[in-house]
């Protein structure tokens, strides 16, 4: 089930269960997970893109083993609010993966994901090489952060 709001999102996902934020690039996804309180992200990995099927086969291995309970994406909006092409390109992955899974889907505005963590990452004096390879998962968790931050204030309002 995808959900255009995250009202419908909080709505939607079950009580004390993980969540994961997704930062969908052309050639990797970066993956974070929640606790069950929904409270604190945590970069968890970077899947290196294939085809469709051997992404979301992977994308699903990891909700299954973490018992999650929803799937947040990024959506990669252009600086003026517009959506381009990798907005299209998320929101079809979105889509196909919705028809694997009942988990619910959800988006949160990415914008500036990846330079708030490469940020962080120069901030702790990490090396090159390394924050290549954790650049993707460490911008999943700014997203997920993003969307739990608003979960949190969601549930306070209700």
């Amino acid at each position: 089930m995808i959900c255009e709001t995250m009202a419908e999102f909080a709505a939607a996902i079950p009580p004390m269960r993980a969540l994961a934020g997704l930062d969908l690039g052309t050639k990797t996804i970066g993956v974070a997970v929640s606790d069950r309180f929904r409270s604190v992200a945590s970069p968890l990995r970077t899947i290196r893109r294939e085809k469709f099927t051997l992404d979301a086969a992977q994308v699903l291995a990891i909700a299954a083993e973490r018992e999650l309970g929803g799937l947040i994406l990024g959506l990669p909006f252009n600086m003026d609010g517009s959506e381009g092409p990798r907005c299209q390109s998320t929101r079809a992955f979105a889509r196909n993966l919705g028809r694997l899974t009942d988990l619910p889907i959800g988006y949160w505005d990415e914008r500036l994901s990846t330079v708030a963590a490469e940020r962080a990452l120069l901030e702790a004096d990490t090396s090159r090489r390394r924050r290549a390879e954790v650049i993707d998962h460490v911008a999943a968790g700014y997203i997920l952060q993003g969307a739990l931050d608003r979960l949190a204030h969601l549930g306070r309002q209700g």
